[in-house]
């Protein structure tokens, strides 16, 4: 079944090994997609569908320093550079957009405030140019900020389109900013979009909305990460929080839903897949730690429509053939995750290089 074709709103894909979104850190310091990059994704065009890493979708809002932007005409021009480069392999590709809220550090973006649902911080500290800082504690969103944040939403995926791209997928997993209104953790608010889930969730329906006004909802994926940790994320019923919704989502006519199934840190555990299959109706993607043997086992017994794969696609380029062969795996060097230049990124052996 990994290896069968798969239709998720207006996209065609040839197999349903998906290549998750990866932060690379390869745009530099101006957030401009580059030839390397491109070189990058085009090597991994034999996934069904490429995710590339997260993008902002307006200035002053890095959390990694050297992420790309969708922002202004300069990167949707250094874009097509990417998505010409896995169209002309065969490839599909989707842009993931995304806001930080609170992950954002003022030492990345000229010293510009972050902001997030609720004044509260990120526990611990992050790395700077000039060493290590804590997490700054963020200024709590107006309604006309949020208004404004929905329509950068709806503008980045216009120039996601405009760029070449087959699509987007809006970020809403891993602590940043739709993670933020989602879990009660971070979101205290106490007007329209904060307490019920209901409310918690308005921020990302007027952004789905926004979206798929902007682009077509069949041209439009979520990601959620209903147990993960990563950011100070907690939730005090991620459960029922996945059960509302995989059920108001269906009122979108996404192309896909894509849920991480678990929880980088193992703090909070349950079984959120088979909840979210339940009531989704749509296609549903899962990911985190899959091998391609439950992949396929998944995919059979219909719990899913297709897996998304993380480092496996980091480390080895031609996942699918290599899966397909039964062949061993590249593992992937962690020390280069984040690195400037082609070590580590572009490097890694395909099977006949391998041989």
């Amino acid at each position: 079944m990994l290896f069968t074709s798969l239709k998720a709103g207006s996209l065609e894909l040839n197999n349903r090994m998906l290549m998750a979104p990866l932060t690379r850190t390869r745009a530099g310091v101006e957030h401009l997609p580059n030839a390397l990059m491109a070189e990058y994704y085009a090597q991994r065009a034999s996934a069904g569908l490429i995710i590339t890493e997260c993008t902002m979708v307006t200035p002053n809002t890095s959390a990694f320093a050297a992420e790309p932007g969708i922002y202004s005409a300069e990167q949707i021009e250094a874009w097509k550079l990417v998505t010409s480069a896995v169209h002309d392999k065969g490839g599909k590709i989707v842009m993931q957009i995304w806001h930080a809220g609170r992950a954002a550090h003022p030492a990345y973006n000229n010293g510009a405030p972050t902001f997030a649902p609720s004044a509260i911080a990120i526990e611990g500290e992050v790395h700077t140019v000039d060493g290590k800082a804590a997490h700054v504690v963020p200024q709590e969103l107006t309604i006309d900020q949020i208004q404004s944040i929905v329509k950068d939403f709806a503008q980045g995926a216009k120039n996601a389109i405009a760029a070449g791209f087959d699509g987007v997928e809006i970020h809403g997993a891993n602590g940043y900013l739709i993670d933020q209104f989602l879990r009660d953790g971070s979101n205290k608010r106490t007007d329209i979009y904060g307490g019920s889930l209901e409310n918690r969730a308005r921020f990302l329906c007027e952004v789905i909305t926004a979206v798929s006004a902007a682009i077509g909802s069949d041209k439009v994926g979520l990601r959620l990460s209903p147990l993960n940790s990563y950011n100070s994320m907690i939730d005090s019923d991620p459960v029922a929080w996945t059960t509302y919704l995989s059920q108001r989502l269906n009122d979108f006519n996404l192309a896909y839903l894509h849920v991480m199934r678990a929880d980088f840190f193992q703090v909070q555990k349950a079984d959120v897949m088979p909840v979210a299959r339940a009531n989704y109706k749509g296609v549903l993607i899962g990911n985190m730690g899959y091998t391609g043997e439950e992949a396929e086992a998944a995919i059979t017994n219909n719990l899913l429509d297709a897996v998304a794969f993380g480092t496996g696609f980091l480390a080895n380029p031609d996942l699918p053939a290599r899966i397909k062969a039964g062949a061993a795996l590249n593992a992937p060097d962690s020390s280069t995750f984040y690195t400037p230049g082609a070590v580590g990124y572009t490097d890694y052996p395909v099977l006949n290089d391998a041989a």
